[in-house]
């Protein structure tokens, strides 16, 4: 899958481990659920800190890093529009 983030830059999730794709799951689901951008990211560093199956930390490359950021602003995004 290809993720183009606010910048225009655009990331390929092949080029992640899966690990780090497997995270990126669960925060595409918490993305939709979570009532604050706080709540989110502790989700993202228990993601990180648990990795794929219970097999430990996941690094997270630049990479991951971005599109992590990406994700954190449509959740700002979506939290907004949702106060009015």
């Amino acid at each position: 899958m290809i993720i183009i983030i606010n910048s225009g830059e655009k990331i390929d999730t092949a080029a992640l481990t899966s690990a780090e794709r497997h995270v990126l799951q669960k925060l595409f689901a918490w993305k939709s659920l979570v009532d604050s951008l706080a709540l989110f990211r502790k989700k993202k560093d228990e993601a990180l800190k648990i990795g794929w199956n219970n097999s430990g930390p996941v690094s997270e490359s630049r990479a991951l890093s971005l599109v992590i950021a990406h994700l954190e602003a449509q959740v700002l995004l979506r939290l907004k529009k949702t106060s009015f």
